[in-house]
């Protein structure tokens, strides 16, 4: 495919796709995808459907992902890219979750587990549910690691890098999140401080003077708005009086006439 030069506006450094499909077969010239690739966006090209056939490529499929692949390295989307700025998929998975963390505790506040959790979700959390008696306990639990004893009120769960479903303890039903599942690997199995190779262990807290340092961001981690109110208006809980309240309490908090 080539670029189509007239469609390829962008807002920064990139194109965005507001133009329609900026891609075009280099055979016949039919628009047949859109490119973005600016500022601030994942590099991607969504296909026309009416426009492309799916043909099978010969090659074998290899086995369909599972809670196994959890457990791999390379499964964990690390929560900071490489410039410094919050990563793009945690915003919007933080976001989905705290929508179903609200739904779940009826918008009551949460114990957050020490360690990952509470350092890269507390402030989130802190934002969208309040700080008054009555918490609720959250755990991290799911594949590879034990069910937090005796069991919290709510268990943070990845959901299943194929299906969706969320992970559940068996014979459990009780109350759970789901969290995207590269994004539960992390706050699983967070791995090294740093992206450097070294040998040894450091004591806790201690973090080692490598070049280059860590990326750190400059702002404590924000979920996507339109992903916790979009994914929230969708939840049957929320058709409840006291998320009813919560919702419109929330939508007047971030219109724009409050804001200014």
């Amino acid at each position: 495919m080539t670029l189509i030069p007239d469609k390829c506006e962008g807002y920064c450094q990139g194109v965005d796709g507001r133009a329609g499909p900026n891609l075009a077969c280099e055979g016949c010239g039919r628009p047949a995808a859109t490119r973005m690739d600016d500022c601030g966006m994942w590099q991607t090209v969504w296909l026309e459907p009416d426009a492309v056939v799916r043909r099978p490529s010969g090659l074998s499929a290899g086995p369909p992902p599972d809670w196994d692949d959890l457990e791999r390295a390379e499964h964990r989307v690390p929560p900071v890219e490489p410039d410094g700025s919050w990563s793009r998929r945690w915003e919007a998975a933080v976001g989905v979750a705290l929508a179903h963390l609200v739904a779940v505790t009826e918008d009551r506040p949460v114990n957050l587990p020490v360690g990952p959790v509470a350092e890269l979700l507390g402030h989130a959390v802190g934002r969208y549910l309040p700080a008054r008696p009555g918490a609720r306990s959250v755990g991290l639990a799911g594949p590879g690691i034990h069910l937090p004893r005796p069991r919290p009120d709510v268990l943070l769960v990845p959901r299943h890098p194929l299906t969706g479903a969320p992970w559940r303890p068996p014979g459990d039903e009780g109350a759970v999140v789901p969290l995207d599942s590269g994004v539960w690997a992390y706050l699983a199995h967070p791995g090294e401080t740093s992206p450097m190779p070294a040998t040894g262990v450091l004591p806790e807290g201690v973090l080692r003077d490598d070049y280059p340092l860590p990326p750190r961001p400059w702002c404590p981690l924000t979920p996507h708005h339109r992903a916790f109110e979009d994914t929230l208006v969708r939840l049957p809980a929320v058709r409840a009086p006291r998320l009813g309240r919560y919702r419109d309490a929330y939508r007047q908090a971030v219109s724009p006439a409050s804001a200014g």
